[in-house]
């Protein structure tokens, strides 16, 4: 679970100032949705939501984000059903605290948070990289 917590990453940005990564996180995402909900776009499971299990907390992180750029953009709680929407907010939160666009930090820190522990995140590691490979 969401503890926060290819086409081209472009593809899923409608504002050139929320994404400018290029790296194709599309596997790594396709992965994450089937551990999280197993593609359920109407998942839920405590606060978290959706197919990538968003909570309320990285909705308002994405939102400071945005802020933080200058963008007038800004994501709902409803936003988190709606799969585009769940990825552009991975994607932002990958560009902001990922920009060196690490595989397993950005698997990590989407289940245990910023400060996640590799050993309380090693089993959700392992299920998403066994759909990875």
């Amino acid at each position: 679970m969401l503890l926060l917590c290819l086409a081209n990453a472009s593809a899923f940005a409608q504002d050139e100032e929320t994404i400018d990564s290029t790296f194709d996180w599309n596997p790594v995402m396709d992965a994450i949705i089937q551990v999280e909900s197993q593609g359920n776009p109407q998942a839920v499971s405590g606060n978290s939501c959706g197919v990538m299990q968003i909570t309320p907390i990285l909705v308002a992180e994405c939102n400071n984000i945005l802020k933080k750029r200058k963008s007038k953009k800004r994501f709902k709680l409803s936003d988190r059903f709606n799969i585009a929407k769940s990825k552009e907010m991975f994607l932002l939160f990958q560009s902001f605290y990922n920009p060196l666009n690490n595989v397993e930090q950005a698997i990590r820190s989407w289940n245990g948070g910023l400060r996640y522990s590799v050993k309380g995140t090693q089993r959700y590691f392992n299920k998403v990289m066994s759909f990875l490979k």
